[in-house]
């Protein structure tokens, strides 16, 4: 297949170009606004005869258009992605996260696409700490910011068309990702880049909310899956049984970098910040045959810090920038 990738050149949507470059024969083109989050080098040195970049906005009608009539499939990861800047400025999560979904969606029903969607999560809200329970492709939406009420909108937007419309869409829902390219604003690497410095790590509150990690690599080959084998109209959960709290995985990245498991500050808390998520990926294991390859998440942690270690020159530039506004922000 000829592949369309938008947002390839972030954290979760390069990961993907790398892993169907290396493990496929598609010919891949990303489209990218190239924001701060998103940066070219992420895309280094991929085969030029199976790969191009395309810098341009998925609310860009136009330029949309003439790029879904020239490829088979489009995969569809960008976004505005981060609570903390949607609760500062919620607009630009409802231009990209609700009008760039929608623009991608008339361009597919106009050419007759393939299209899959990637979602989060957080659409579904929080757990509580001691519930059991985890999210099912039928738990109710019940977004908590501004960053999730738009990417549950989007969600909504595809099935709609779906059924509405007859286009070819499928959608997957998956928890916190880890791994290279992660931009330094992010929980994990943040934590590792302050150790690094010879900084302390930052937690919100206690520490205690628990995220369901997965390894981005786990996720590409899931959503590879999903394009391949997938069911049009269905929505499929992606996660690798990775819960860990806050707390937990800064010890961990404290240790294995050498220092004491404590020294870390506490910060305040965010607004709405929630407690607890936790995937629940039967279907797509039982009915697509997925699994993850990363089901040690400290294996996949220790082979995520290494990457920041080799890889200084990819991210120091833009880690001054993200610890002024943190510090500007009380956090």
């Amino acid at each position: 297949m000829n592949l369309l990738v938008t947002g390839g050149a972030g954290f979760i949507g390069s990961n993907f170009v790398h892993h169907v470059l290396e493990h496929t024969d598609h010919s891949v083109t990303v489209l990218d606004k190239l924001t701060y989050a998103g940066n070219r080098a992420s895309l280094d040195g991929l085969p030029a005869d199976r790969f191009r970049f395309v810098e341009g906005d998925i609310i860009d009608a136009e330029l949309v258009d003439r790029l879904f009539a020239e490829h088979d499939a489009v995969v569809h990861y960008a976004a505005e992605s981060h609570n903390d800047n949607s609760l500062d400025d919620p607009r630009p999560f409802l231009d990209t996260n609700i009008i760039g979904t929608y623009t991608l969606l008339e361009a597919a029903r106009r050419h007759n696409r393939r299209l899959h969607h990637i979602s989060t999560d957080e659409v579904y809200g929080d757990l509580e700490l001691d519930d059991p329970a985890r999210f099912t492709e039928d738990t109710p939406y019940n977004p908590s910011s501004p960053y999730s009420s738009t990417k549950a909108g989007s969600d909504l937007l595809v099935r709609a068309w779906v059924r509405s419309f007859g286009v070819q869409a499928t959608i997957s829902n998956c928890s916190n990702n880890y791994g290279p390219y992660q931009h330094v604003e992010k929980f994990i690497p943040r934590q590792i880049t302050n150790v690094l410095r010879g900084e302390r790590p930052k937690l919100y509150g206690t520490g205690e909310n628990v995220r369901d990690w997965i390894h981005a690599d786990d996720h590409s080959s899931a959503v590879l899956t999903i394009l391949e084998k997938g069911v049009i109209g269905e929505t499929y959960l992606i996660g690798a049984d990775g819960e860990k709290n806050n707390k937990d995985v800064v010890e961990l990245i404290l240790s294995e970098l050498g220092q004491p498991s404590d020294a870390y500050d506490l910060v305040t808390d965010r607004p709405g910040h929630d407690l607890r998520y936790a995937i629940d990926s039967t279907k797509l294991r039982a009915e697509l045959g997925w699994t993850p390859r990363f089901s040690d998440f400290e294996a996949g942690l220790k082979e995520t810090i290494r990457w920041y270690q080799d890889n200084e020159a990819w991210w120091a530039p833009q880690k001054d920038a993200t610890e002024a506004r943190y510090t500007a922000q009380g956090q």
